[in-house]
């Protein structure tokens, strides 16, 4: 003879003892729960009124209004990047590369392809900054000295030669 063991639609006898004595105790628990909460959690399971608007509420769902014009500002971060940022909205607008430090002495990396960067900048500001790329910071050229030049040759950028 076989017998099948198969599970059984029903709840296993011990969960259905536990569920029947906490149903039984249910206001002895429910007690102890407002008693350790200061009241809260009956005050939890209340229904809450839905909170009504006073007066006229307006929300605009778009984000912030970008000005039209664009004030960029070369700016050299604590971590080290080198960056160009809109003075209006703080936003980045060129990442031009890294003060890095080689061999004891800080040094401007140009965020170039044959530097090691994923995202090059572009070609005209990379013709820009090329003399810059690898140039030393120390006390007579700092990192604002840099940020500085750097803002002078993005604004006036070279004649092109022809």
């Amino acid at each position: 003879m076989v017998e099948i063991f198969s599970k059984s639609q029903e709840p296993r006898r011990e969960d259905a003892r536990i569920r029947n004595v906490l149903q039984q105790n249910r206001a002895t628990i429910v007690r102890l729960a407002d008693q350790f909460s200061q009241g809260r959690y009956s005050a939890s399971k209340k229904p809450r009124e839905e909170p009504k608007p006073q007066g006229l509420i307006i929300h605009v769902g778009s984000g912030s209004p970008t000005p039209d014009v664009v004030q960029p500002h070369v700016r050299v971060s604590v971590n080290g990047r080198v960056i160009v940022m809109d003075m209006s909205s703080g936003r980045q607008l060129h990442h031009l590369g890294d003060v890095r430090r080689v061999g004891g002495i800080e040094r401007f990396r140009l965020a170039t392809r044959e530097n090691g960067y994923f995202s090059p900048v572009d070609t005209e500001i990379a013709a820009c900054l090329a003399d810059l790329d690898g140039r030393a910071l120390d006390a007579g050229f700092a990192e604002a000295a840099l940020s500085s030049e750097i803002s002078a040759r993005l604004e006036s950028p070279p004649a092109s030669a022809g």
